[in-house]
């Protein structure tokens, strides 16, 4: 097994020195899905490619020990889940990935096995383009309101819970709906602040685009 754990703009250039190296029959395993979609490792047709990527702990979780409650990243308390998909090689060498990738992330709940294609929907395009982004809109927006004279602590107190509870409903963490009120500004506020074309950025030329400057 080769893993690359290096960044995305030099894992290419890393595989092509290691590539004289590698036995037939090789396993080399890239931790995000950016360099392998670009299509930056070696053309050799003996070798075992297999990409594997964390979901992170996730926000609605029942971790009770206090370390694991801090692990935001996972990989040491928290429990995650993980991403994997066998990209070329003997489909029975699946599973040697897959236990390698939970070995890397442990404690993982769930591994969702998807295709190099989809993972690459998943990173960039769902939590970095659409998710980073909106969050940074969100943090800028507190901030903007703590311009306008809120205190910053009550801001971040207030953001932060309403975070939580309008998440818990809207991705169906628990039952409820949002009153008339909040519907209505959710109706007046979407166009204001998102262009009508927005999900093109999952458009299969947007996320190479978004790949191709990433590595």
């Amino acid at each position: 097994m080769v893993i690359l754990a290096v960044p995305d703009t030099l894992v290419g250039r890393v595989a092509e020195e290691l590539s004289p190296l590698m036995a037939s029959g090789t396993m080399v395993i890239t931790l995000d899905a950016a360099a392998p979609f670009a299509g930056h490792l070696p053309s050799r047709d003996d070798l075992v490619y297999f990409v594997t990527h964390p979901c992170h702990p996730p926000i609605f979780n029942d971790e009770t020990d206090l370390d694991a409650k801090r692990d935001y990243f996972g990989g040491a308390k928290a429990k995650q889940h993980i991403v994997n998909a066998l990209m070329q090689g003997p489909e029975e060498l699946y599973a040697l990935g897959e236990a390698i990738a939970k070995t890397i992330y442990a404690p993982v709940v769930r591994s969702h096995r998807v295709s190099v294609e989809q993972m690459a929907l998943l990173e960039p395009g769902l939590s970095e383009t659409v998710c980073a982004t909106l969050l940074v809109v969100m943090r800028e927006a507190m901030d903007e309101v703590v311009a306008r004279g809120v205190d910053q602590e009550c801001a971040r107190d207030f953001l932060l819970g309403h975070m939580n509870i309008l998440a818990a409903v809207i991705f169906e963490e628990q039952p409820g709906v949002f009153s008339d009120a909040c519907n209505k500004a959710i109706e007046n506020g979407k166009p204001q602040l998102m262009r009508d074309d927005w999900k093109r950025v999952f458009e299969p030329e947007e996320i190479a685009e978004s790949i191709r400057r990433i590595t």
